[in-house]
């Protein structure tokens, strides 16, 4: 085979390239030359024999001798070549062996060679290639080097795609049924001057076809089936057969698959493993493939008969994994979660697999059984497990857990708290936690609370970042609605956080420090009765700390009509200072208004109002403690709400002068009151020293002189001198009336009060704080006038009595009274 190579002149302004073709080089070999798939449309080159030019040019062995031009000077940019030798191998004897890129000296275009070889269909053909051997890739993807190989068979007169190759890979024989279609691509400043592989003649192997994969060492292999992603021929069979080194491990992996509708048979994967010397092990594509088997092993692709009124689509994308064995001590790990409830565990390498491996990657892989190995394993409540692991660097995986805590109905679950810790089960386990999530849930008239009584929260902002190895990610999801409270650490001030609605915490940890510290974890929750404020935080600050305190979604801002409020407690004898970061609020709103309202709870405490067109509090004093509440209206252009406040703590300072002042009054106090006392007893002395005599005069008058008339009654005869009460049942009648006559009196008990001054957040719009009183002032009750020598006793009940006149006075159970006077002249009669 002859062919002069091209020779382009560039001497003149109209370039043309030549070249030349034997007719001897031509034996069953048709060469097209035509423009590419991508030539620009006003570019004109085209190819010329003498005087005639083309766009496209086809040349076989009867064109004779003939020499070729071009009328452009890059031709290989507009046009392309293709190589297509017949090969018959049913009428006589097929020319086996090295298969050679004929002709040689081709002008240099991107070309293609194809040879097309026909043969029985009872007899098989064989594809060896020469190492590297070649690596399939998928029907849009591309080789590095662009030199692609393509390999296709023929059932009948339907051609099936076999695969797509580069060069570099694992797959080393291809064996086909039947005739084959081998092409092979090469860009046009390739140098490659042999095929690569040799055709050989074998016997029948009575399916579609064999694909041979040979490791030499620790790699992967992605493969797919004929045809893929489109369907696998019906009722057809091929084996991919793997040789393995015995000093290694192989584990499958059906990364994509999908199935055909059967109406008669069943379409399913079969494998012969080391050990299974008759029946091989059948598995379904829905089923985990086995892993860590040693040696060689075939697979095979079985399809089915389909349905002709949904035949349905059967295709198959796997991975092969080829390593070095591991925990070959075969260490398990019990994994028990048979009292969990709602809880997920799912084990998988950091970056999740995506699809194939073009570089090698020692593969990690979790084993529920000996050959049931995958990249990830999830694990459910309820149940127990022995898991063990098949990888070389248990620092590749990571834990993801989750957990769903729901409350439907309050009375449930109202004294239940939920520990919000790592389960033991993890713990115990040699890979390291990356995050774990608790979703909790509650209908709408509960809320739920987020308690940390010992180790307390803090929030992680730019001024006071967590430095702990996990923090914790709280967001509240309402009506499709997410709102991020922030990121919290333990070490803080926050005691308790209660949300209005659900609530998913996810914690994520750093680094090894974990392992260590989440011993001393104190997270808890429970649900709580409904509360209006849809954020409440109640802070229990270190005195000798700085605390710094946001509102929650800080980035987007907080919603529209939203209110959080800050229950902040001051330590005894400390003074809290409180300021904000900015001095506005920095957004107008459409409608509504936004607040920021502070008040310490104490009675009668005035409350500090500040709206978004005011100028933020200046630093403020605090003695007791206080709420903070920031609520937000509709924005304007969705401007945010977002602010920022921190809180300082002083030693509470006593007032010298006042108490110099308070101890000399009360001095003085005393002097005075001694100094009459001593006064009192000197003059009690003299009295004693000359006593007055008293004598008795039974005819004189006793009673005091008054106006004539007035007490026309003796006083054994009038009851001028009983203590009048006034009888409630005069007084509210028609009330008892009403009641039909019963009267429960009411009895009040002391109780200490024992609470803070005020528990409920101050709510905008802005309004007084003090308790307007409802109690009106009853009318004086009229009083019995008496004479001051009148002696007043409590009365006895006497309910046969008759009321007396307008000077008597009467109790509230209708009771009267004798005088103690009396009383004593009858003890004095009787004795």
């Amino acid at each position: 085979m002859h062919t002069r190579p091209l020779a382009c002149d560039t001497s003149s302004i109209n370039f043309n390239c030549s070249f030349s073709i034997s007719r001897h080089a031509m034996d069953n070999i048709t060469i097209t030359i035509k423009r590419g798939p991508s030539v620009p449309p006003l570019q004109d080159c085209k190819i010329c024999r003498g005087k005639i030019c083309q766009p496209e040019f086809r040349i076989t062995a009867a064109d004779g001798n003939g020499n070729y031009n071009f009328t452009c000077a890059t031709p290989e940019k507009y046009l392309v070549m293709e190589i297509q030798k017949n090969i018959d191998c049913m009428s006589g004897p097929c020319p086996f062996g090295d298969v050679n890129l004929q002709p040689s000296g081709l002008p240099r275009l991107n070309r293609t060679f194809i040879w097309d070889v026909k043969a029985s269909r009872k007899g098989g053909l064989e594809l060896k290639f020469s190492t590297p051997w070649l690596r399939q890739i998928g029907p849009t993807d591309t080789c590095p080097d662009l030199i692609t190989y393509s390999i296709s068979s023929c059932i009948d007169t339907t051609r099936v795609n076999i695969g797509t190759f580069c060069r570099n890979g694992t797959m080393s024989r291809v064996k086909v049924q039947g005739g084959v279609v081998m092409a092979l691509y090469l860009p046009w400043n390739s140098t490659l001057t042999m095929s690569g592989f040799n055709i050989a003649n074998r016997s029948s192997i009575k399916r579609l076809c064999v694909i041979e994969s040979t490791f030499k060492g620790e790699m992967s292999a992605t493969l797919m089936s004929p045809n893929y992603p489109l369907g696998f021929p019906e009722d057809e069979l091929m084996t991919w057969q793997f040789v393995v080194p015995s000093n290694l491990r192989a584990s499958v992996f059906f990364r994509n698959y999908s199935l055909s509708n059967c109406e008669r048979k069943e379409q399913r994967v079969e494998y012969y493993l080391p050990g299974l010397v008759s029946s091989p092990e059948v598995f379904q594509l829905s089923e985990r493939q086995p892993a860590n088997i040693p040696g060689n092993f075939n697979l095979s692709l079985q399809g089915c008969d389909h349905d002709d009124q949904n035949p349905g689509i059967l295709s198959l994308l796997l991975q092969i994994v080829v390593q070095y064995p591991q925990n070959e001590e075969n260490v398990t790990y019990v994994v028990d979660l048979r009292k969990e409830r709602d809880l997920s565990i799912t084990i998988q390498p950091k970056s999740p697999h995506r699809g194939r491996l073009l570089q090698f990657e020692p593969a990690c892989l979790i084993c529920k059984e000996p050959r049931t190995c995958e990249h990830n394993v999830t694990l459910t409540s309820g149940n127990l497990y022995t898991i063990s692991f098949l990888c070389y660097d248990l620092e590749h995986l990571r834990i993801t857990a989750e957990k769903t805590i729901v409350c439907s109905h309050f009375r449930y679950c109202q004294k239940r708290i939920h520990a919000l810790i790592v389960p033991e089960a993890i713990s115990t386990l040699p890979v390291r936690l990356d995050k774990f999530i608790w979703n909790l849930l509650a209908s709408e008239e509960i809320s739920v609370e987020i308690m940390s009584p010992s180790l307390k929260l803090q929030q992680h902002i730019q001024e006071q970042r967590c430095n702990r190895s996990y923090s914790y990610s709280i967001v509240s999801t309402a009506k499709e609605k997410e709102l991020n409270l922030g990121i919290f650490c333990p070490g803080g001030s926050i005691e308790k956080i209660q949300m209005r609605d659900n609530i998913t915490i996810t914690l994520k940890t750093f680094g090894r420090g974990f392992i260590n510290e989440s011993r001393n974890q104190d997270l808890k929750m429970s649900f709580v009765p409904f509360i209006k404020e849809e954020c409440i935080f109640t802070v229990t600050p270190d005195p000798k700390a700085t605390v710094y305190l946001q509102t929650p979604n800080w980035l987007e801002g907080l919603p529209p009509y939203f209110s959080v409020s800050w229950n902040i407690t001051v330590p005894n004898k400390q003074v809290a200072r409180l300021a904000f970061s900015k001095e506005r609020m920095g957004m107008v709103c459409e409608t509504g208004r936004a607040y920021v309202n502070i008040k310490e709870q104490k009675p009668e405490a005035e409350e500090t109002v500040r709206r978004e067109d005011e100028l933020l509090p200046q630093p403020m004093h605090m003695y007791h403690h206080f709420w903070v509440n920031i609520s937000n209206c509709n924005p304007v252009n969705k401007n945010q709400l977002s602010l920022q406040f921190w809180l300082t703590f002083v030693q509470q300072k006593t007032n010298l002068p006042v108490i110099v002042a308070v101890v000399v009054g009360g001095a003085g106090a005393l002097l005075i009151i001694g100094i009459i006392i001593c006064c009192t007893k000197k003059n009690r002395k003299k009295k004693k020293l000359n006593p007055n005599v008293g004598i008795y005069n039974a005819n004189v008058n006793t009673q005091m002189p008054g106006k004539r008339g007035l007490f026309r009654k003796k006083r054994q005869d009038n009851d001028s001198h009983v203590y009048a009460v006034i009888d409630d049942a005069m007084v509210y009648g028609d009330l008892l009336m009403k009641s039909n006559g019963s009267v429960t009196p009411e009895v009040d008990v002391y109780r200490p009060f024992d609470g803070p001054v005020s528990d409920t957040p101050p709510t905008p719009p802005p309004i007084s704080f003090k308790k307007t009183s409802n109690v009106s002032i009853p009318e004086e009750f009229p009083f019995c006038s008496v004479s001051d020598s009148e002696t007043y006793t409590f009365a006895h009940h006497k309910p046969e009595e008759t009321r007396g006149n307008g000077e008597t006075c009467v109790n509230s159970t209708g009771v009267v009274d004798t005088s103690l006077l009396d009383s004593k002249e009858q003890e004095g009669l009787a004795e």
